[in-house]
C-alpha cells in the first residue's frame, strides 16, 4: 500500500530498555541523524544508579529523550510522542511520559509472565485495556532481529544485542532519518570486529524495512530544518564543551592545562574527553581521591599552569579545605562542580541544582569566591572559558556550576572563531625591583602570580594568614581583618566584568522570572508562551553568582512580582532575599527530573492572577 508522508513541527522520542541494551546508544545516533538532518535538537538521557539491577527490573531501566523541531527549541520536551519499550520495566517506568494518542512500540518478545512479575504487573497491560488511549504497535522484536542475523555466524546472545539498531531502523523510517551517520559510527566502533559492524547494519537496514513493509506504519513524518544563524554547528554534549572550553583557554592563554579528578559522576566524562587532547599539552591525571585530585591541580597552579579539577557535591565537600588553601593562597584555580542529586549519594544518575549553598559557604572562615554557572549544554564552553579568565586576571579559585541535566544533554553548537574568544592576559613577573609577593593590582586587587624557581621571586605560599604585601607569615589581629576584607574586595570586583542584565521582555511589568543553571530551557519556553498569550511577565537568566550584576536590584524593581523556580527548596532566592530584601516567590522541586514546561507555566498562571 503506498504510505503517507505527513510533514509535522517537531517530535519528541523517548527509548528505554535495560541498562546495557543499548537505549543510550541508540538515542545519541538518532540525536546525530536529527542534527545532520539540521533540526534543532535537544537531549536528555536518564541512567539508573545501580551498576548491575536485575534484567527487567524497574531500577536498572535506562532512557533516552530526544526532541528535535523545525524551529529553536530549549528544552528536551515534556511529554513524549512516541515510547519505544523493549520491556515491561521499560514500559512501567515511562508510560507517564507518553501523551494521550502518543505512539507505543512494545517489544512483545519480551513480555513473558517472569518479566511481568519483575515490572509489577498483575497481568499483561498489552491484553488487559490498561493502554488503550495510545497506539499500541506491538513488534515481534528479538525473533525479528534473530530472523535478520540468522547468517551472520554470531551467537544468539550476539544476535540478540543487535535489536537495539532494529529498533532505531524503525524510528528511522518513521521519521525519514538519514541512516548513514550510523553507518559510518559502527565501523568506526567495531573497526576491530567486522562481524559486529555487518550484524548491527543489518539490524539497522531490516528494521527500516520493516516499517516500510508492515502495515503497522500507516504514515511517516518529515520534521524539515531548522533555521540556524550562519556558521558551521556540530552536537556538543554540555560535558564535552566543558572540555572544550578548558583546552579553548590553555590555547587563548598560553598555559598548560593540568586536569586533577576522581572518578565521579556525572563529572567523568570532562577527564574522559580531556584525556583526548594530550597533543594540545593537556594533563589529565586521575588520582587516588578528591583530596589528591584537587592537590595537583593547586600545585600546576602554584607552577605556572590552568589548574583545573572536577566533581560533583560530595567530592566538591572532600576538597573544600584545598579549595580553601588555594583562595587564602590567591592562586587561581577552577573547580567544576556538576551537580547531582543529593545529599550524601543521594541519587547520583539524577540531576539538581542544590549545592548553590555549598559553593557560597561550604568553606570555613571567609572564605567568598567567584561562582558563575552554564545555562545549556552550549553554553558550558563559554562559561567554563569566563570561569579560567576570571582565575587568571584576579588571582582567585573560581566555582563553574553545572548540573547532570546539561552536562549529559546535548544540542546544536555554534563554533566560534578563535579570534573572537575573549583574550586571556598572563603577567608572570621577573623583575625583582620593587616585588613583593601580595602587592596588588589597583584594579583588580590580584597579586602577582610569580612563578617558582625565578630568581629573586622567592615567596612564602600556605594556608597561614599573609601580612599584607610582604606574605609574610602574620597572626596580627588588623592585619588579618584587612587582608579578609582584601579576599573579599577582589570577589567583589569581579562585578566590574560582568556585562548589563539582559532582560527576555520588557523591562517593567507585573512577574519577573529569574532563574540559574539547568532550568534555563524550561524557564525560557514557558515565558515565551506567556508572552504570546499577552502575559505581563519577562525573564532573567543569570550566569554569574556571585558576585551578583551590579544592575540587577534596578532590574528587579521595575517588576512587582519576582519568581524564582529552582531544583532545590529555594537556594538562590534566601540569596535574593537576603541581599535585596526583594520578597521573592519560588517554584521548587527536588525529584531529581528537570522542570516541564507547564509546571513553570502553571506558576506564573497563579502568580499573574494573584493567586500566591
Amino acid at each position: 500500500m503506498k504510505k503517507q508522508r505527513q510533514p509535522i513541527k517537531e517530535a519528541t522520542i523517548l527509548f528505554a530498555s535495560d541498562s546495557g541494551d543499548g537505549s543510550q546508544t541508540i538515542g545519541t545516533q538518532m540525536t546525530e541523524a536529527s542534527a545532520i538532518a539540521g533540526n534543532d535538537v535537544a537531549t536528555l538521557p536518564d541512567y539508573p544508579a545501580e551498576i548491575r539491577a536485575p534484567a527487567g527490573s524497574l531500577a536498572g531501566i535506562s532512557g533516552f529523550q530526544l526532541r528535535f523541531s523545525s524551529s529553536t527549541i530549549h528544552t528536551p520536551g515534556d511529554i513524549c510522542d512516541v515510547l519505544v519499550a523493549m520491556n515491561p520495566a521499560a514500559l512501567r517506568v515511562n508510560i507517564d511520559k507518553l501523551k494521550p494518542n502518543g505512539i507505543l512500540i512494545v517489544n512483545i518478545d519480551n513480555f513473558a509472565p517472569r518479566n511481568l512479575r519483575l515490572a509489577g504487573y498483575s497481568s499483561n497491560p498489552l491484553e488487559d485495556g490498561a493502554l488503550t488511549q495510545f497506539q499500541v504497535i506491538p513488534v515481534e522484536l528479538t525473533r525479528l532481529t534473530r530472523e535478520a542475523l540468522k547468517d551472520t555466524g554470531l551467537t544468539q546472545r550476539e544476535i540478540d544485542r543487535c535489536k537495539n539498531f532494529y529498533a532505531l531502523g524503525m524510528v528511522c523510517w518513521m521519521y525519514n532519518r538519514p541512516m548513514d551517520y550510523a553507518f559510518q559510527w559502527l565501523k568506526e566502533k567495531f573497526a576491530t570486529k567486522p562481524q559486529y559492524i555487518e550484524a548491527n547494519t543489518l539490524a539497522l537496514k531490516a528494521g527500516n524495512i520493516y516499517s516500510e513493509a508492515t502495515e503497522q506504519f500507516a504514515t511517516s513524518y518529515e520534521v524539515k530544518p531548522a533555521k540556524f544563524a550562519p556558521g558551521k554547528y556540530r552536537n556538543i554534549e554540555g560535558n564535552m564543551a566543558t572540555a572544550l572550553g578548558l583546552v579553548a583557554a590553555s590555547q587563548k592563554s598560553g598555559l598548560q592545562l593540568v586536569y586533577g579528578s576522581y572518578p565521579i559522576t556525572p563529572a567523568s566524562t570532562i577527564l574522559h574527553e580531556l584525556a583526548r587532547y594530550r597533543n594540545f599539552g593537556v594533563k589529565t591525571m586521575q588520582m587516588e581521591d578528591e583530596i589528591a585530585a584537587v592537590g595537583v591541580a593547586i600545585g600546576a597552579a602554584f607552577s605556572g599552569a590552568l589548574g583545573v579539577t572536577g566533581s560533583s557535591g560530595p567530592g566538591i565537600a572532600l576538597k573544600a579545605e584545598a579549595i580553601n588553601l588555594a583562595m587564602i593562597a590567591e592562586l587561581p584555580l577552577v573547580v567544576c562542580n556538576i551537580q547531582r542529586a543529593g545529599p550524601s549519594t543521594g541519587m547520583p544518575t539524577k540531576t539538581e541544582q542544590a549545592d548553590l549553598l555549598q559553593m557560597f559557604y561550604g568553606r570555613n572562615g571567609e572564605s567568598p569566591l567567584p561562582i558563575i554557572a552554564a545555562s545549556r549544554p552550549s553554553d558550558c564552553f563559554e562559561t567554563v572559558y569566563e570561569a579560567c579568565r576570571i582565575a587568571i586576571k584576579y588571582m582567585t579559585p573560581v566555582i563553574f556550576m553545572s548540573d547532570l541535566y546539561i552536562g549529559f544533554g546535548a544540542e546544536p553548537w555554534l563554533i566560534p572563531k578563535v579570534s573572537d574568544l575573549p583574550t586571556i592576559d598572563v603577567d608572570f613577573p621577573t623583575d625583582t625591583n620593587g616585588f613583593e609577593p601580595y602587592l596588588r593590582d589597583k584594579t583588580t586587587l590580584a597579586r602577582p602570580w610569580a612563578i617558582p624557581g625565578t630568581p629573586g621571586l622567592e615567596h612564602r605560599i600556605g594556608g597561614l594568614e599573609k601580612a599584607d604585601i610582604s606574605g609574610n607569615v602574620s597572626y596580627d589581629p588588623d592585619n588579618h581583618e584587612n587582608m579578609v576584607h582584601l579576599r573579599a574586595e577582589k570577589v567583589a570586583r569581579v562585578a566590574n566584568d560582568i556585562p548589563p542584565t539582559e532582560i527576555f521582555g520588557e523591562s517593567n511589568g507585573e512577574l519577573l522570572v529569574l532563574s540559574w543553571g539547568g532550568t534555563y530551557g524550561a524557564v525560557r519556553t514557558a515565558v515565551e508562551n506567556k508572552q504570546t498569550e499577552g502575559g505581563s511577565v519577562s525573564h532573567v537568566h543569570l550566569r554569574y553568582l556571585n558576585p551578583l550584576p551590579k544592575d540587577l536590584g534596578e532590574v528587579m524593581n521595575h517588576f512587582n512580582r519576582v519568581l524564582i523556580p529552582e531544583l532545590n527548596i529555594g537556594q538562590l532566592r534566601l540569596l535574593i532575599r537576603s541581599e535585596y530584601l526583594v520578597d521573592a516567590v519560588g517554584l521548587n522541586k527536588i525529584q531529581g527530573q528537570p522542570f516541564h514546561i507547564f509546571e513553570v507555566e502553571s506558576r506564573i498562571d497563579e502568580l499573574l492572577r494573584g493567586d500566591v
